[in-house]
C-alpha cells in the first residue's frame, strides 16, 4: 500500500482482560515488522486507567500514543458510557511520564459545551503532557446517541486551532472535518493543519 504512517485503533474492549492492550501491542509489532520504517500511531481505549495495560501498548514501539477524551467534563459522563474524564486525563499522564513519544487527544465540539469549559480541557491536557491535539465537528452516529447541539462554523475551529497552538501544543488539526487518525502523519510532521 506504500503507506509512511498507520493509524490502528479499535472499538472499546471491555470483554478483554487486559482491554485489548496485548492485542494493540502485537498489531504494532506485526505492521513494523512487516513493514519497517512505518510510523505506527495507536488511538487506544482507556483500559481502565490500568498502568500496566498503557505500558504493554508503550512496550511495543509505537510512533505516537493517542486516547481521546471526547468531550468537556461537564459532559463526559452524558457522551462516553464508562469512561471518566479524569481517568482519561490520567491515561495521557501516564503515557507521557513512561516514554518519550508524541501524546495525542482530540475532542468534538457542537455538544453544548461553553468555551470557558474547552479552554479548561485543552488546559488540563497541556497539563498532563498532551502536545498533540485535534478538534472536530461531533456528528450524531445514530438517532439514539446524543443529539448534535450546534454545528460549529469553521472560522471558530481555526480559532481555536490558533488558541491551541498559543497555549503550547505542538501540534492542532482543527476544523469541522478532523478527525482522529485525519492527516495523522502531516499533524506529526508539520504540527498543524486545518480545512477552511
Amino acid at each position: 500500500m506504500g503507506l509512511r504512517h498507520a493509524v490502528i485503533t479499535s472499538v472499546t474492549r471491555d470483554d478483554l482482560e487486559d482491554g485489548g492492550a496485548e492485542h494493540f501491542s502485537a498489531c504494532i509489532r506485526a505492521v513494523q515488522a512487516g513493514n519497517p520504517g512505518v510510523a505506527v500511531e495507536v488511538l487506544v481505549p482507556d483500559f481502565w486507567g490500568k498502568a500496566a495495560h498503557i505500558q504493554t501498548v508503550l512496550d511495543a514501539g509505537p510512533a505516537v500514543f493517542g486516547h481521546n477524551m471526547e468531550t468537556v467534563e461537564r459532559l463526559s459522563p452524558k457522551l462516553r458510557s464508562g469512561a471518566q474524564y479524569g481517568r482519561s486525563l490520567n491515561v495521557l499522564g501516564t503515557a507521557v511520564r513512561n516514554s518519550s513519544i508524541p501524546v495525542k487527544s482530540g475532542i468534538m465540539l457542537g455538544l453544548g459545551e461553553e468555551d470557558s469549559e474547552i479552554r479548561r480541557t485543552m488546559n488540563d491536557m497541556l497539563a498532563n503532557g498532551v502536545s498533540l491535539l485535534t478538534i472536530g465537528q461531533y456528528l450524531r452516529p445514530s438517532a439514539g446517541q446524543v443529539a448534535v447541539e450546534r454545528f460549529v462554523p469553521p472560522v471558530e475551529f481555526e480559532g481555536w486551532r490558533n488558541e491551541a497552538l498559543a497555549l503550547g501544543f505542538r501540534g492542532v488539526a482543527s476544523s469541522p472535518f478532523t478527525r482522529s487518525s485525519h492527516k495523522a502523519a502531516e499533524l506529526l510532521k508539520d504540527g498543524c493543519y486545518g480545512e477552511k
